[in-house]
């Protein structure tokens, strides 16, 4: 089988249909092409006892919750993503591929990691190495970094955009662009391409295409590049525009039309797309399906602000905390924000982020004040000061490192995972309900989670402890031997409960 259908009939939920195991090719033997792909996937076969238990819990959660915010099946959802840092670009010379990412590939594998994305590094959008925005600055250490990938049994994507292009670029065009609608930061001087222009079209669709094709990867991280409707200033549209649709401050008619294209091409080769539009926002999209995985969080300067403007998206969110404008107490804090609401962190690794990229000789860097210029030149002073760690690894992470940062993401990442298994029923930020005696505090959020066990996840995002009372009896999911009713939760913190079946019958 070829690896790109694969990928397409790996969607369906193999467990929930009672079959199992690696699967055969065309010609009858073992596929090895989708062990690249098993990494998260559901491979035992349920039982009728497990099917039992399912529809026994699910239908305790549709009895007893009332009212929530959002209710969800989980499908075809991997939680476990990491942003990977391939090394310095702009650089003075290209990154290489060696036995450290093998290494780092290998631990992030054992940490559980199931989809690798690797950020705009990947190419050479200033045309320093002979390549462009739509190719690798290093093209045979890119192709063996995806076979290390997908032998570790990961899936792996890259970076594009929908709008983006630098102005500098020999095939940049001015008509495709509006006057003044730019972004200026770091080595960047990109031009926000019209998603109405045809000529930006004919010109961006077939080089996305192509880099999933070249590269065998397994999807594109899609950067939108685009200024929404609801805080557009420059409307006169350039010669090759073509007004098709109607554009309100509630939908973004060009630009939701062609990330319906991007998206249509991505998962006709049963692919992954990740999206980016702005900040904590999502797209005005009027309920086209244009992304699998939404990432927010770049630029926000507030873990709470971030969590509440977020919490109602549309699944599945890959919330990736900005620590160049946010702060947080702890390093458990972003779980406390995401995981009540069916999202869990990225994780940044990788190789180190020394800063280098922001002080190569001959790169026209923005303006005095610049704050991707100034993370740069922090990181690079960290680096030089401790070179051995801990360390950052991206511009959204924290300067300096923290070094608990991983492990703790691997302590939520296992406490996770058995609430979102496949075919999981969500019921996020419950309402009026009969799991609890008494009505919830200000402040605490709970959410349920029915699979072949029905767990509980408490946040008390107030600053004061609480006392809660169940109806039944649970467990605490660190303390699985430990049943009780009564449940006191500190202030800032996150509790996973798991009912207790055989002592509630």
């Amino acid at each position: 089988m070829h690896r790109r259908q694969f990928l397409a009939s790996a969607a369906l939920p193999a467990a929930l249909a009672g079959s199992a195991g690696m699967g055969a090719d065309v010609t009858g033997q073992p596929s090895q092409a989708r062990t690249h792909f098993a990494a998260g996937a559901v491979t035992a076969t349920y039982t009728a006892e497990d099917h039992r238990n399912r529809l026994l819990n699910i239908g305790i959660c549709r009895r007893a919750i009332q009212n929530c915010l959002r209710k969800h099946l989980i499908s075809n959802y991997l939680p476990a993503q990491c942003c990977y840092n391939l090394g310095e670009y702009p650089s003075r010379e290209p990154w290489n591929v060696s036995e450290y990412d093998a290494q780092e590939l290998d631990r992030l594998r054992d940490h559980g990691i199931q989809l690798i994305q690797v950020f705009d590094e990947w190419n050479d959008s200033l045309r320093l190495f002979g390549a462009d925005k739509y190719t690798a600055v290093n093209p045979d250490g890119f192709r063996k970094f995806i076979r290390l990938v997908h032998d570790r049994g990961m899936r792996i994507m890259t970076y594009g955009s929908s709008c983006f292009l630098q102005r500098t670029d020999p095939d940049f065009r001015q008509e495709w662009s509006r006057d003044g609608d730019n972004l200026v930061v770091g080595y960047w001087n990109m031009a926000r391409c019209s998603p109405s222009s045809a000529g930006w079209r004919a010109f961006l669709l077939p080089r996305l295409v192509k880099i999933l094709d070249d590269y065998e990867l397994d999807g594109i991280y899609i950067d939108g590049g685009y200024v929404q409707n609801l805080r557009k200033t420059l409307t006169t549209p350039t010669e090759d525009e073509v007004i098709a649709f109607e554009e309100t401050a509630e939908h973004d008619g060009a630009f939701a039309d062609l990330l319906a294209l991007i998206y249509s091409e991505v998962k006709r080769r049963g692919g992954i797309l990740k999206l980016h539009v702005d900040g904590a926002d999502q797209p005005r999209t009027a309920g086209l399906k244009v992304y699998d995985y939404l990432w927010v969080g770049e630029g926000v300067g507030q873990a709470d602000g971030l969590r509440a403007a977020v919490r109602n998206h549309e699944p599945y969110v890959v919330p990736c905390i900005d620590l160049t404008f946010a702060k947080v107490e702890n390093d458990d804090e972003p779980f406390l924000h995401s995981i009540p609401y069916m999202q869990f962190p990225v994780l940044q690794a990788g190789r180190p982020f020394t800063g280098e990229r922001g002080m190569i000789p001959g790169v026209k860097y923005a303006g005095e004040g610049d704050f991707w210029v100034k993370r740069c030149l922090d990181a690079w002073k960290s680096y030089q000061a401790h070179p051995q760690g801990p360390h950052s690894y991206g511009t959204w992470d924290a300067v300096p490192g923290r070094s608990e940062t991983q492990t703790t993401h691997a302590k939520w990442l296992k406490r996770y995972m058995p609430l979102v298994e496949e075919g999981t029923w969500a019921w996020l930020e419950i309402g009026q309900n009969s799991i609890f005696r008494n009505a919830l505090p200000p402040q605490v959020v709970a959410s349920a989670f029915a699979n072949r066990d029905l767990h509980l996840v408490l946040a008390n995002y107030g600053t004061t402890p609480v006392s809660l009372e169940t109806t039944e009896l649970f467990a605490d999911s660190e303390s699985p031997q430990q049943t009780a009713k009564a449940w006191n939760l500190a202030g800032r913190t996150l509790r996973i409960l798991k009912w207790c079946a055989a002592q509630n019958t």
